[in-house]
């Protein structure tokens, strides 16, 4: 019977998870990416803040397509298409998350029409 392999957790970090590109240019192109990806593990950071592998891989993975030459937004689009909206602090607008940019909009309206509502009533009585 086959075991299950079970996950390494002593793997090395990967090579620009802890290392600067050389050309200034292109780090600071990619920490300002790893500024707006959120870490999978510790939700509550960014992948330029966090100590998670996988954050780790994540910086890894911008480092080295930035190093190659990619556009950042490509990185985020793949990155985003890999691990879902979640990733990105800065989600775009889609046709599944409209409702949640329209909704705070058509609250506001619907309290604004029910205060007019109630004013008009006051003052015309």
């Amino acid at each position: 019977m086959a075991q299950p392999v079970l996950a390494d957790g002593t793997m090395p970090p990967a090579p620009y998870a802890y290392r600067q590109l050389e050309d200034p240019a292109k780090e600071a192109k990619a920490k300002a990416l790893m500024e707006t990806l959120r870490c999978l593990q510790c939700q509550g950071q960014s992948i330029a803040d966090s100590d998670a592998p996988i954050a780790g891989d994540m910086r890894h993975q911008v480092r080295e397509r930035i190093q190659a030459g990619e556009d950042p937004e490509a990185i985020r689009a793949w990155l985003v298409e890999r691990y879902g909206d979640y990733v990105s602090y800065a989600p775009q607008i889609t046709f599944k998350t409209w409702p949640l940019y329209a909704a705070p909009l058509a609250f506001l309206a619907l309290a604004l029409l029910i205060a007019r509502r109630r004013f008009v009533k006051r003052t015309g009585a």
